[in-house]
């Protein structure tokens, strides 16, 4: 059972990866083109705030190492998009990103991390960052939907690519294979939601 979760978790993290990934090809055309065009930050900055619970969840909750570091890494990808679209985009989209991120990114995670730190025990801690989690992933999951607005106005299916649709579907399922074995509900719902 332990290498079925192990092989399960592997998967995952790949999946996981290959999430935060995706939208590498669209940043390397934001700095060709030197602009954000169309694009939104939004999905960018709810990842990034998705990937900062799951690092605190994995790190607080015992022999869930491979959730910390995939969404370590994950942090770091969107980290370096929001720092090039912060780069790119014209200065009313780059207030409006650097406000979003100040508050979401930076100060929210550290108001949460002190507060469950200082006020909960470690039982109560895995439980907060593990209900905070899931709900930070179904609002990352569904922050692409910020790009359908630009979809419909441009009739074009640039802003919601289909690799990205498809590599969260396979993540989802894998996720929820990892959360049955390991009878994680806090996983297995975020990402059965996807």
């Amino acid at each position: 059972m332990e290498s079925l979760v192990f092989l399960f978790g592997l998967l995952g993290n790949i999946t996981t990866g290959l999430v935060y990934l995706a939208p590498a090809k669209t940043f390397w055309e934001i700095m060709m083109r030197r602009t954000t065009g169309d694009y939104e930050s939004i999905p960018y900055i709810c990842k990034l705030v998705n990937a900062y619970m799951w690092v605190y969840y994995g790190v607080l909750k015992p022999d869930s190492l491979l959730v910390a570091t995939v969404n370590g890494f994950g942090g770091v990808a969107e980290i370096a998009y929001i720092i090039i679209f912060l780069l790119f985009a014209p200065p009313r989209m780059k207030a409006r990103t650097a406000i979003m991120f100040g508050i979401s990114d930076v100060a929210f995670p550290a108001a949460v991390v002190l507060v469950t730190q200082l006020m909960l025990d470690t039982e109560q801690q895995i439980e907060a960052a593990g209900f905070l989690s899931l709900s930070f992933s179904m609002v990352a999951y569904a922050s692409p939907l910020s790009a359908m607005k630009t979809v419909v106005m441009t009739k074009s299916v640039e802003y919601m690519p289909f690799l990205l649709s498809f590599t969260l579907f396979i993540n989802g399922g894998v996720w929820t294979v990892y959360a049955v074995l390991t009878s994680d509900w806090f996983i297995g719902v975020s990402f059965d939601l996807s």
